[in-house]
């Protein structure tokens, strides 16, 4: 199982249920690194220095800094929603089927469904 560091504006609801899941998840609070401004160069570079994969909300910011081609241990970006639960069993099921995060980011996002007035959540890998 990976070990996963959630940044500052991460839901502590979906660290909970990352935790119930089994995951070791390192939040910025825990690691004294709440509420400073630390830039997300610094945020990304605190999970490689402790071998952690990166969960955050932070689309944009994120993607651009995996484009910049910097070695990492993963970076996961979920989506600004309600449903934590959703999305933590759509990300532990796709989990459950990875070895290895090093240097992929992959994003949860909610897609609809033919016919149907039901979105669900969905994995893309970037």
């Amino acid at each position: 199982m990976f070990k996963l560091y959630s940044n500052e504006n991460f839901p502590m609801d979906m660290v909970l249920e990352l935790r119930q899941h089994g995951y070791d998840v390192l939040t910025s609070q825990e690691a004294g690194q709440a509420n400073q401004g630390i830039p997300d160069e610094d945020v990304l570079t605190f999970a490689i220095e402790n071998q952690r994969v990166v969960i955050t909300l932070n689309r944009e910011d994120f993607i651009a800094l995996h484009r910049n081609g910097i070695p990492h241990q993963g970076m996961i970006i979920c989506k600004t929603d309600r449903d934590y639960k959703g999305q933590i069993q759509a990300l532990y099921a796709y989990l459950q089927q990875t070895e290895d995060m090093k240097n992929r980011l992959i994003r949860v996002k909610k897609q609809n469904q033919p016919k149907s007035s039901q979105q669900v959540f969905v994995i893309q890998e970037y």
